[in-house]
């Protein structure tokens, strides 16, 4: 199956719809497209891969757009990236997996923390 992300006149994902890939290989990318702004509407439609996650292909293949597409991300054309929204804002984007990454690496001592942003710190659930 093909995913595609529908996308709003600031690229923000509104849905992603799942096409056959009889369809996909009838059509190829652009007709498949051009069949999704017709009968679903949206601005634009971009193919999203389900298996890519932090710009790594989940079964050893070629990692497409960074990250698979999700409703309220963005698709950066610049970066040929969809992006999740920001978590917090003193986050900042890692430009290879085009995640938000906190300023302060997550605790590796088995514990469990949450994000507190007033204090741009890791702060243990107890």
């Amino acid at each position: 199956m093909a995913h595609y992300a529908k996308l709003d006149e600031n690229n923000i994902v509104l849905e992603v719809n799942v096409v056959d890939n009889e369809v996909e290989d009838e059509k190829g990318e652009a007709g498949v497209i051009s069949w999704l702004l017709e009968g679903w509407g949206g601005v634009d439609w971009k193919k999203t891969s389900y298996n890519t996650t932090a710009n790594v292909h989940s079964l050893d293949g070629t990692p497409f757009r960074k990250n698979y597409a999700g409703i309220g991300y963005t698709y950066d054309e610049d970066r040929d990236a969809f992006i999740p929204p920001k978590n917090y804002p003193s986050w900042t984007l890692n430009e290879i997996t085009c995640l938000w990454e906190a300023p302060v690496t997550y605790p590796d001592d088995g514990k469990i923390y949450d994000w507190n942003e007033e204090i741009t710190n890791w702060e243990e659930i107890t």
